[in-house]
């Protein structure tokens, strides 16, 4: 399986950076291949390349803060959940995914 994600936060400082972090480890665990795009107080950071992009099977995107650019991802499943789930919760947000795309 395949991801993409793009956090960010209305500070765009720690949390955009310790959400993106948390999606790692947890894919990373689970065998999931995952891309994280970080759009923090410097910018955009990891910019997604639409390769990537149209070769994700879902995309995992932050709802504490609109997103940049997010047209990028119509027609892809879509996850929306804060940067605080994605950093405490990171690793059942993946399996979920997981349940849910083996279907």
């Amino acid at each position: 399986m395949k991801l993409v994600a793009v956090t960010a936060c209305p500070s765009g400082v720690a949390h955009t950076y310790l959400a993106a972090e948390s999606l790692e480890v947890a894919a990373k665990k689970n065998n999931v291949e995952i891309h994280v795009e970080t759009q923090g107080s410097i910018g955009i950071e990891n910019e997604l390349s639409m390769d990537l992009i149209n070769e994700a099977d879902a995309v995992i995107l932050t709802n504490n803060i609109g997103i940049k650019n997010e047209d990028r991802f119509k027609g892809k499943p879509v996850v929306r959940v804060s940067a605080g789930d994605c950093i405490n919760k990171g690793e059942m947000i993946v399996k979920k995914l997981q349940q849910k795309l083996a279907k």
